[in-house]
């Protein structure tokens, strides 16, 4: 009786003021609501593939906390959903329907709605709506959201016309991108961030009746049309239905040309109608509207017409289509002019803000549609790591980037955006692209001209996408392991660093930039300057980080030698972008203590462009900025200053722009200083040939994933490879004998590729395309049993292969004392125990960095650095069953504890497991002869010195650390590993001699 009452006086209340968000009230035709939860238990706390109520988060603590609470005030029942949270990333919770049973009807309602206790604190929080697919894991996000700007018990209705497509996630491949509404899974609530709060929510049901204005929408073939001057514009008009229904009533759309930029009767014919698509007309029936231009003989910048539009009985386009007048005959629009007039041309006409548009960097899901592009000017979009179109496809990829550039075509100048990507190790957001061995793993090839052929097959994968810009390569010079960011380094000597630059070739072509206007090439960035692979462990303020991000502090001769050296290198290279590094820099005894990079001036502006001599632009890391002292104005003119010269502003581009026009304004930033930058930025798009074809080149879209590109990162991941024991000569394998192979990295796709691969983070599992370590042996041909765990009987076998290590991580988040460490985990040291006790055995250690094993070594018989190999685990096959020769070396030390670290190189106490450069070779016999053989080599390799004999004097060098390895096997003490180890350097660096002469003294000392 009392909830009776209660409810009674709640419907007086709704008649006198109104209760929903959209102010829609529900007719007296519409069919009776149909209830979706009413919070009283009948859909329990549960996940897929059952039917559910379940919590998520960012981290463990962001998940609310749920209950279904007994409320005297509920709406309607007796309980309510109530939660608290208090969420620092993201956090919500989802009703997915059953999985096992078909999906829900919801196309015959208006909208849906439910009952909000309002705690009246501002914030917006997200609903979404799950439409199509699989289940409710595996289907498109539809988004809109309400205020919290109320106390008490509110209903909430959500017409499903407010919904909009999520461009910034989705779980799966895009399925239609049209909220069918007739295969709909649940909905998901995101709650607010950065506050603790608490919430109830009762009765969700479908209210309304759906009219056709629901069920049908006129879409426009594109948002912008672009025409050259004199010609005629074509809009195409669709409409369509939910369900591919015929029109149950008419539809008009009336047009007119009206506003804009351009003039009418000077620049075009002005048009203006109706167009009538009648009851029973076909869903996707299209009709047009010609627009025609006037041409004259004057050189003009781009001029707009919109064409505005008024539809009756059906959704309207979410935004006006605009005919675009091209710019024609101005100075810079000509291709025969040299570079250097055409940008003095271009940024002599542009205003402040479309300057600052220019140094602009936003993400693809911060601008949805794009629009923003052209009312900021935008200069340049990118994807972050797993920011990518659904489906994630190479057609969808180029169709997402071209309908960008159209935007880009709605402004004055129509200057093209700059597209970029993380692509790390092959076009890594890609699925189904070549995956190369992540840099740490190119370092231990030692193989140049195999570093410049991986650069070659990243960028044909990545241009013929339609991105022409890679932030890669790192020039990091990793110089201790618990960093997350080690696999990104090609080693810890700036030397074998410089030795792998000729990637910059392979991504960029001939060092003048005459190349980059090809097909199969893009603009390279070498980050991240400088001393991001120096950061102290503990020095990190970063979150949880321990090491990334954190402080370099070195001297002044410890920077040159080390850190910046690569650098020099890249700028020779041609090198068309550097970025600076999140960390910050201490240079002892300079008195300025740590600075952030993005501040540092004197390093950007001073070493970099001055004394490097570096012509490219500088673009920031993502939000970097905001770690700077001091305000937001501050953040933009410090980091501009520094000589930062586009801004990495994902989210939040238009508070940059805003920002760093209010600076020149206030005269703290000089036009002079934005003039450089935009100068620089624009030379790279007209060398990109960007200004002459701003659209996908999609002509290599074939060779991605192919065949030819898969044998070269196949190769990579043979060459990769690092034997560092081989008792009794276990490896290579032989056909006949029967292998059985464990552990947790054997056949496990996304472990062997690593972070930065599909997704940020990277994650564990089938994630793309490509072959497992497993199914390399496999397909080798080897007799090969399976057991991951090594549960499986081990009697009867000749020889046991564990592949174990770790599981991807990238940047901070794989920082050792973050949830990380270097020793194996239970589950891998349990398989290794086993089988290594039940038979001879090989143990592959997957991972970015090295694994303390030194416990178990004893026990193992042959012993592999994997690193992580990328998706051709056909190539580490080939090197177990000798197809190829084991050739690879450590490009850092493996250390023996982790209280050795940091350990490197030159370092004047060095104890390692083993040393740098080590790595032992297969199906190549040492050479005879000891110490009097090392005597001739070490003459040899002097002659090759003073004759500038690289390929002889390098050959020279293998030769005797063959000798000096054959010798002290596994007998490896500190005064065996530090001239050894030396020697490598001392090779890389060309003195081929003194190489010799140290290999003779490890010799002499084992």
């Amino acid at each position: 009786m009392r909830r009776t009452a209660l409810l009674a006086s709640v419907a007086l209340l709704a008649a006198l003021i109104p209760l929903t968000a959209a102010g829609t009230a529900s007719g007296a035709d519409d069919p009776p609501p149909t209830p979706v939860d009413r919070f009283e238990g009948e859909v329990p706390f549960a996940a897929q593939p059952a039917e559910g109520i379940f919590t998520w988060g960012s981290d463990g603590d962001d998940p609310p906390a749920l209950q279904f609470a007994d409320r005297a005030d509920a709406p309607e029942g007796a309980k309510v959903l109530a939660g608290t949270y208090d969420i620092s990333g993201y956090g919500g919770f989802t009703h997915d329907f059953a999985a096992t049973e078909p999906a829900h009807d919801w196309s015959a309602h208006k909208g849906i709605r439910f009952w909000w206790d309002g705690q009246d604190n501002g914030k917006k929080i997200a609903f979404e709506i799950k439409d199509g697919g699989a289940n409710g894991e595996a289907s498109e996000l539809w988004t809109t959201s309400f205020t919290d700007d109320f106390t008490g018990w509110k209903q909430i209705e959500i017409p499903f016309t407010d919904f909009t497509y999520r461009t910034d996630y989705q779980p799966v491949g895009g399925i239609d991108h049209v909220l069918g509404l007739t295969g709909m899974w649940g909905y998901a609530l995101t709650l607010p961030v950065g506050v603790q709060g608490q919430f109830a929510m009762d009765d969700v049901e479908l209210y309304g009746r759906a009219d056709q204005s629901l069920r049908a929408s006129v879409t426009a073939d594109s948002a912008v049309h672009t025409v050259t001057e004199g010609g005629t514009a074509t809009v195409k008009l669709s409409v369509a239905t939910t369900g591919a229904t015929p029109l149950d009533e008419p539809v008009t759309v009336t047009y007119e040309t009206a506003g804009g930029t351009a003039e009418p009767g000077k620049d075009y014919t002005p048009v203006s109608g109706t167009l009538t698509f009648p009851a029973g007309t076909a869903s996707g029936a299209a009709q047009t509207v010609k627009v025609p231009t006037l041409k004259d003989k004057s050189a003009e910048a781009a001029e707009t017409i919109p064409l505005k539009l008024t539809v009756t009985g059906a959704k309207a386009p979410a935004e006006t289509p605009q005919v675009v007048i091209d710019a024609h005959g101005l100075p810079y629009l000509n291709s025969k002019l040299p570079v250097k007039k055409r940008v003095a041309d271009l940024v002599g006409r542009l205003s402040l803000e479309e300057k600052a548009g220019q140094m602009t960097q936003a993400e693809r899901g911060a601008v949805g549609n794009g629009g923003d592009i052209a009312t900021y000017a935008l200069g340049s979009l990118l994807s972050g790591g797993g920011s990518t179109p659904t489906p994630n496809t190479p057609e969808a990829w180029a169709k997402m980037i071209d309908a960008f550039q159209l935007r880009a075509q709605a402004t004055r100048f129509q200057i093209p955006l700059i597209y970029g990507v993380d692509a790390v190790h092959g076009h890594n957001n890609l699925a189904g692209a070549t995956i190369m061995p992540h840099n740490i793993g190119i370092g231990a090839t030692r193989d140049p001209g195999l570093a410049e052929r991986t650069g070659s097959v990243t960028a044909a994968e990545v241009r013929a996408t339609g991105v022409p810009w890679d932030f890669a390569p790192c020039l990091c010079v990793t110089r201790d392991e618990r960093w997350g960011r080690s696999y990104e380094s090609f080693g810890e000597d700036p030397a074998l660093v410089e030795s792998m630059e000729t990637v910059i070739q392979g991504l960029q072509g001939r060092a003048d930039g005459r190349d980059l206007s090809r097909a199969d090439k893009v603009l390279a960035t070498a980050k991240h300057f400088v001393g991001d692979g120096g950061t102290e462990y503990g020095s990190s303020t970063t979150g949880t980080y321990t090491i990334d991000q954190g402080v370099t502090k070195v001297t002044r001769q410890e920077l040159e030698a080390v850190h910046l050296a690569p650098y020099q290198t890249a700028v020779d290279r041609g090198i068309g972008t550097v970025m600076p590094s999140y960390s910050s820099l201490d240079i002892l005894g300079d008195g300025q203590g740590p600075v952030k990079m993005h501040a540092r001036a004197d390093m950007i502006n001073g070493v970099l462009k001055g004394r490097m001599g570096f012509d490219g632009f500088v673009i920031s890391d993502w939000n970097a900025i905001d770690q700077l002292p001091g305000d937001y104005g501050s953040h933009v003119r410090t980091a501009v200053n520094a000589g930062v010269d586009m801004m990495m502003v994902p989210y939040s581009y238009k508070d940059f722009s805003a920002a760093l026009v209010a600076e020149v304004k206030a005269g703290r930033v000089s036009q002079k200083r934005i003039d450089d930058a935009v100068s620089r930025i624009l030379t790279e798009k007209f060398r990109l040939g960007l200004f002459e074809h701003p659209y996908a080149d999609t002509s290599g879209a074939a060779d991605i994933g192919s065949a030819a590109h898969r044998a070269v990162a196949r190769q990579a991941a043979a060459e990769s490879q690092v034997l560092l024991k081989n008792s009794g000569g276990l490896l290579p394998l032989k056909k006949s004998q029967k292998v059985y192979v464990a552990g947790s990295d054997a056949d496990d796709i996304g472990n062997q590729t690593g972070g930065w691969t599909i997704t940020w983070q990277g994650s564990s599992g089938n994630i793309t395309q490509g072959t497992t370590i497993l199914q390399g042996l496999k397909n080798a041909g080897g007799d090969v049993t399976y057991s991951k765990d090594a549960s499986a009987a081990t009697s009867g076998y000749d020889v046991g292969v564990v592949v174990v290590g770790e599981t991807p991580y990238a940047e901070g988040v794989g920082d050792v004392g973050n949830g990380h460490s270097l020793s194996l985990s239970a589950a891998d040291q349990a398989a290794v125990d086993k089988v290594c006790a039940a038979m001879k055995c090989a143990v592959l250690v997957v991972s970015g960095r090295p694994q303390l094993i030194g416990d178990r070594l004893g026990e193992i018989d042959a012993l592999v650095a994997s690193w992580l190999p990328g998706t051709e685990g056909d190539g580490v096959a080939d090197v177990l069953y000798g197809k190829r020769a084991f050739t690879g070396q450590l490009p850092v030390t493996w250390p023996k504890s982790e209280a050795q670290l940091p350990i490197n190189v030159g370092d004047a106490s060095y104890d390692p497991q083993f040393p740098y450069g080590w790595g032992l070779t297969t199906l190549t016999r040492t050479p005879e002869g000891g110490a009097a053989t090392l005597r001739a080599l070490g003459i040899a390799a002097s002659a090759a010195d003073r004759a500038g004999a690289d390929q002889a004097g390098r050959a020279l060098v293998t030769k005797a650390r063959l000798i000096v390895q054959a010798k002290v096997g596994q007998k490896i003490t500190a005064a065996v590993a530090e001239p050894f180890a030396d020697a490598d350097h001392l090779l890389l660096t060309g003195r081929y001699g003194a190489a010799v002469q140290k290999l003779t003294e490890a010799y002499r000392a084992s």
